[in-house]
């Protein structure tokens, strides 16, 4: 055994910290020796080549002594004055070059620095046409939030720094800060960071901020960020990923240990990334809670002394520690409290018996409180905001929005926290796969969605609609405009932003649909099992879902179209008749002598044919005689070639089945048979919900009530939706 894993496996049989032994496995190396490292840009979206099999580490099979490879280690102080809506804190933070170079320069993300004012990417974002976000709350004066570096410094010495834009956002964005460090870090060595900074929270926006005593402290402390190297979501070489703070990017960070210690006014309640640590200490009319939780990539916290007492319950599952659920809420919510608890905890099971067994002993809750909507909807590891709604009876639109609020952000704990993807690149492996996935929660447990509320709901009326329905109206399904792959940034609105959601949702459920619901969920365990903890990319769930279903074919496709490309899924019935084949006059060779059969002879042979037809078959169904009927149906396609199945109905109860497979724009069916048909549909077992529209699937000649039943029911659909849209306003 080399002398460094010698060492580094004495050091945890005995015990050492992380950083003491990251420390010890080499000296660093002078500053000038390494080569300055690329930052990734701004084109950068989902990655097309499978990562290396020992990506990050190697999957994690759980004989390691930590759940993930720990690259970082946070030691924060943090102090809270909720008058000044300001925290003051003092951070060390522990960083390991996984590198085989040594490292000179590092990248911190400074994202409060978003809500600092105009000049940033993010308010300019928002100004330039990204419209359809969150509340669209606007700060006005007094309201801004920033970040503020004190002092950096490392071993002692002062630590220069500067702002960068590596997305080319203006010069006047400050989320994204170069450390250019006295010391460069040699490979496989560690450095620390001792860091002074001072955050002004802004009055609550886009997932951060403060409401009266109210305070979510998100972004809120220098990041660094991710150091990625060859074989890693498709680098060729060390590549630094830090992006700027976009309007509708999220995050993307190593994993590590956080050990933070919060400092608030006696009476105020704290809710916290991971398990706190020991008893509070008070002094000084302040108290201080730890906590303490490892193997996650990122931290936040709230604090209220309006907080009523926490709603607590447990879940126990196979394969996770005993799990306790903390639900934090004011005294105006507390009709919340009870339904976010019992969403999380059937998430917990549902997750863990479709995915993988959850890790952590600890997830909180947080219901906002009134005026405070913006920080609704947000997860961190282990801790996420629901929303809060005056009225949450069962039955109800609000209580739906309620609990699928509450399983979606819980279940970004797996796609965004477990798996660790990057949701600047690839949006739709975190909040695509997760809406996918709460959907078939849903659907699991027959729930549809309410869709009335308030005077409707009291004249009896109670529309719903089924999950994947409701994703289908909002998938952008007639004109997509960007590919699921695309990343969070360079899309043509905000509204073409929210289809990796429901688009991702969509197109999965479409292939759930054609490769069959065992091949999909053994392709999604076999996705998680192998990357949890790993930072997968598009390319690698790709390949996994090609190994799990065996459907190479199916998954190849979608990819091709959807992800890595954006094609809409446009058949319909161009045409659809259905027509006797009768005598045609004109001549006809009998008994070797060219006959002229004339309309008069031939109009008298097809009325005694039909008058005996009728007399030996009195019972006969309308659409069958004594002639055959000749059937044609033109089927054209003007996006994506899907394979689609043509079923016909006949009068006589029979039905044919036609296949209509690859690019060309159109096929011609034709049958003849003794009964007339009565309807043609396209997709009859609803393989390809992103079919651009499905009223032009189905066709019929005759009355027939189940086609009428399904086109009332589409009609239905979008009628709800448009009233759920009215309500909602």
């Amino acid at each position: 055994m080399p002398r460094m894993r010698l060492f580094l496996a004495w050091a945890l049989a005995a015990g050492l910290p992380l950083a003491a032994q990251a420390q010890a496995q080499a000296p660093s190396a002078p500053a000038g020796a390494c080569a300055d490292i690329p930052v990734v840009g701004r084109d950068a979206a989902a990655v097309s080549t499978p990562s290396a099999p020992d990506a990050w580490g190697g999957p994690r099979t759980g004989a390691e002594g930590t759940l993930s490879d720990r690259v970082v280690r946070y030691s924060i102080d943090a102090t809270l004055d909720p008058v000044r809506h300001t925290v003051t804190g003092r951070q060390q933070l522990t960083w390991r070059n996984r590198s085989a170079q040594p490292v000179c320069s590092v990248y911190l993300h400074l994202y409060l620095n978003a809500f600092e004012g105009a000049g940033s990417t993010f308010m300019t974002e928002l100004r330039e046409g990204n419209d359809s976000f969150r509340s669209d709350v606007k700060s006005k004066d007094g309201q801004w939030g920033y970040i503020k570096l004190r002092d950096v410094a490392q071993g002692g010495n002062k630590v220069k720094w500067s702002f960068v834009q590596p997305d080319g956002g203006p010069k006047t964005d400050r989320t994204v800060v170069r450390l250019d460090l006295p010391q460069a870090v040699a490979p496989g060595a560690s450095t620390t960071l001792d860091i002074d900074f001072f955050d002004q929270l802004p009055r609550v926006v886009a997932r951060t901020g403060y409401y009266g005593t109210f305070h979510l402290v998100g972004q809120w402390f220098p990041k660094i960020g991710v150091l990625e190297l060859p074989g890693e979501r498709g680098a060729t070489a060390p590549r630094w990923n830090a992006h700027e703070m976009h309007a509708h990017s999220e995050f993307y960070a190593d994993y590590g240990e956080y050990d933070v210690r919060i400092t608030v006014p006696k009476g105020y309640t704290v809710g916290a990334t991971g398990e706190e640590a020991g008893t509070a200490v008070e002094k000084d009319g302040k108290v201080t809670h730890r906590f303490v939780q490892g193997d996650v990539h990122d931290f936040a916290w709230t604090a209220d002394k309006r907080y009523a007492k926490p709603l607590v319950g447990y879940y126990e599952g196979p394969g996770s520690p005993k799990v306790a659920v903390r639900v934090l809420y004011t005294p105006e919510y507390e009709s919340n409290a009870k339904p976010a608890l019992d969403a999380t905890i059937e998430s917990l099971r549902f997750f863990s018996d479709t995915l993988g067994p959850y890790p952590y002993r600890t997830v909180t809750v947080v219901i906002p409180p009134y005026n405070a909507a913006e920080a609704g909807g947000m997860e961190y590891p282990t801790f996420f905001t629901a929303s809060s709604y005056a009225n949450v009876d069962k039955g109800t639109m609000f209580r739906d929005l309620l609990d699928f609020v509450t399983i979606h952000e819980f279940g970004h704990g797996y796609f965004y926290g477990l798996l660790g993807s990057n949701e600047f690149e690839e949006p739709m492996l975190d909040e695509g796969l997760n809406e996918y996935w709460d959907q078939r929660m849903l659907r699991a447990a027959k729930r549809d969605l309410h869709l009335t509320t308030g005077p409707l709901k009291k004249l009896g009326i109670d529309l719903r609609l089924p999950v994947f329905a409701y994703e289908r109206l909002g998938a952008m399904t007639e004109h997509p405009a960007d590919p699921l792959g695309q990343n969070s940034w360079n899309r043509m609105s905000g509204g073409s932003y929210g289809t990796v959601y429901s688009r991702t949702a969509t197109t999965m459920r479409d292939l759930e649909a054609q490769v069959g619901t065992p091949a999909l969920e053994r392709a999604f365990k076999l996705y998680y099992a192998r990357w949890k903890f790993r930072h997968p990319s598009t390319a690698d769930l790709k390949a996994a879902l090609v190994e799990g279903t065996g459907r190479a074919d199916v998954v190849e496709r979608i990819f091709a179209d959807q992800v890595y490309d954006v094609k809409p899924v446009d058949d319909r019935i161009a045409s659809f008749a259905s027509s006797e084949v009768l005598p045609q006059p004109g001549y006809v060779m009998h008994q070797g002598r060219r006959v002229e059969l004339t309309t008069k002879s031939i109009a008298k042979a097809i009325d005694d044919r039909r008058e005996a037809w009728k007399k030996a078959n009195p019972k006969a169904k309308p659409g069958e005689g004594a002639f055959p009927y000749r059937t044609v149906v033109l089927v054209r396609r003007a996006g994506a070639a899907v394979p689609q199945v043509l079923r016909v109905k006949f009068a006589d109860g029979s039905t044919e089945t036609a296949r209509f497979d690859g690019d060309r724009p159109w096929q011609r069916f034709t049958w003849t048979r003794k009964a007339k048909a009565v309807s043609a549909e396209l997709d009859p077992d609803g393989m390809h919900y992103l079919d651009a529209d499905q009223l032009d699937n189905t066709r019929t000649l005759e009355e027939n009530g189940s086609v009428s039943r399904r086109l009332a029911g589409q009609f239905g659909s979008a009628l709800q939706t448009l009233l759920a849209f009215l309500v909602s306003l």
